[in-house]
């Protein structure tokens, strides 16, 4: 497939190694367009794709077009792009808090998917949130899912609304666990543990947790109450989270993510 990125950033080339790499495209099937002169080398000299500085013409050579910009330059962007795609090209963007219908409006095209994916993509262990508009082939949407698929994980929604709350969970969801990992670790060192194991500890401790999850066919608070036996040193130290509203304060936490992501699509 060819496949053309306009943007070269951390999440853009974290989806192009996962392309080379699952031969869904070739190095002569991709190319990036980046105004960064040094940005185009680096991924020239890593992964030996072709880059140019010209948007138009990126969007000229490919099959698939993945929008990997920052938000605040996607008018600028879409300003230069507009009016060159023909069908059945297919465009992916992975702006945050870029809405279909604005996309479609801006770049005079509706065969576009629209993606929520979250940092662990960059190391093939990522939860992709998806939606396409009507115009998108059942093909296209293969395309799309295979390539979201060599990231991780991926989920096809048939709502966009749902990819604000996507946004929420999984999308901010990384900073969450990288918040608690930080605090256990913290509180690790508090009671004597050098920094080396502390780290240790946690980064496996989570890692763990989460496989051990995966596999289970048993809810998370199933499995809570299977790690804590009565008056023991897990449920003393549950019961100081909850006398914190540990529970409560990620709900808030989840809802003021969600309300921020709808105003920042509005």
């Amino acid at each position: 497939m060819k496949i053309s990125f306009i943007g070269g950033g951390n999440m853009g080339e974290a989806m192009l190694a996962a392309v080379l790499a699952r031969g869904l495209g070739s190095k002569g099937e991709v190319t990036v367009s980046d105004i960064s002169e040094s940005r185009r080398e680096h991924l020239r000299q890593k992964h030996g794709i072709g880059v140019t500085s010209d948007s138009r013409q990126a969007v000229s050579l490919a099959e698939m077009i993945v929008l990997a910009i920052k938000p605040q330059n996607l008018a600028e962007v879409m300003a230069e792009i507009s009016g060159a795609f023909e069908s059945p090209q297919l465009v992916l963007s992975i702006i945050a808090g870029a809405r279909i219908g604005a996309l479609c409006s801006g770049l005079s095209y509706r065969q576009i998917v629209r993606v929520m994916p979250n940092t662990p993509a960059q190391v093939g262990k990522g939860m992709s949130v998806w939606t396409a508009t009507r115009e998108v082939s059942r093909e296209q949407k293969e395309w799309a899912g295979a390539v979201l698929g060599a990231m991780g994980r991926e989920i096809y929604v048939e709502d966009e609304k749902y990819i604000d709350m996507a946004t929420a969970v999984s999308g901010s969801g990384p900073a969450y666990v990288f918040l608690f990992a930080e605090a256990l670790a913290s509180a690790a060192m508090d009671i004597g543990l050098s920094y080396e194991v502390a780290r240790e500890l946690v980064q496996q401790t989570i890692l763990g947790s989460a496989e051990f999850m995966k596999r289970s066919d048993k809810l998370p608070a199933e499995l809570r109450r299977m790690v804590t036996s009565p008056g023991g040193t897990t449920a003393a130290a549950l019961a100081q989270l909850e006398k914190g509203q540990f529970t409560e304060l990620v709900k808030a936490a989840v809802i003021a993510a969600y309300h921020r992501a709808k105003e920042l699509g509005s």
